[in-house]
């Protein structure tokens, strides 16, 4: 009778483990499951910081949504041309104020550039702007013409100096109005610091290159 017992006992346990070991397999592949839908999903149209750190020292830094997108992909060439102009401005400048401000402006905004592409790769998204938006393109704000950047490299001494001012007042001011947007609609952190710096010294340079071309 006692074997019959200890029978029956050994197999209600063995019996009440197999179905434990059953709910443990079911809970944790529920688990796994409900993982991967939450990652495949898209609040908001922000992405975790997990994308953006992948790209290592230097890239931006926590969720980022599509304005931070188009703030590096329209800021890119914006400072590009910048730095077109202010290359220009060797062998034909001739104001030392505009000198000191061409060599803030290369100071400034080459490093920005690095930067601004390193978010891009690091979002997974391209440099380029969807259906373009080059030089001169209507959503570029303070974009010069090719015409107009001919104009500038044909002029030297105060000619260029006071063109050079005309045309970069323009172009910094549409930099200001894109970084301000940003300032508005961006979530990127570091996205949001370099447009604070583009609105800050972009601004004071605005300022400054009035008051160049009032005495030139």
């Amino acid at each position: 009778m006692n074997n019959v017992r200890n029978t029956t006992a050994r197999r209600l346990a063995v019996t009440g483990a197999v179905a434990a070991a059953g709910l443990l397999l079911a809970a944790c592949g529920g688990s796994g499951e409900g993982k991967d839908s939450m990652s495949g999903m898209d609040h908001g149209g922000k992405t975790s910081a997990s994308a953006s750190a992948s790209a290592g020292a230097g890239s931006s830094t926590g969720s980022f949504n599509d304005a931070d997108v188009m703030f590096a992909q329209m800021m890119i060439p914006h400072h590009e041309q910048a730095l077109e102009m202010a290359k220009l401005a060797d062998g034909r400048a001739e104001d030392a104020e505009i000198k000191k401000i061409v060599g803030a402006i290369e100071k400034a905004q080459d490093p920005e550039i690095r930067k601004m592409r390193s978010w891009l790769k690091a979002w997974g998204r391209p440099e380029a702007m969807e259906g373009g938006g080059g030089h001169g393109g209507h959503s570029m704000a303070g974009m010069m013409s090719d015409a107009e950047m001919k104009e500038l490299a044909a002029a030297k001494g105060g000619d260029f100096d006071r063109r050079f001012a005309e045309l970069m007042i323009a172009h910094h001011e549409g930099a200001v109005d894109m970084a301000k947007s940003e300032q508005q609609g961006g979530a990127d952190p570091a996205a949001r610091k370099v447009a604070d710096d583009v609105v800050r010294t972009q601004a004071a340079e605005i300022a400054q290159l009035k008051q160049i071309l009032a005495r030139l």
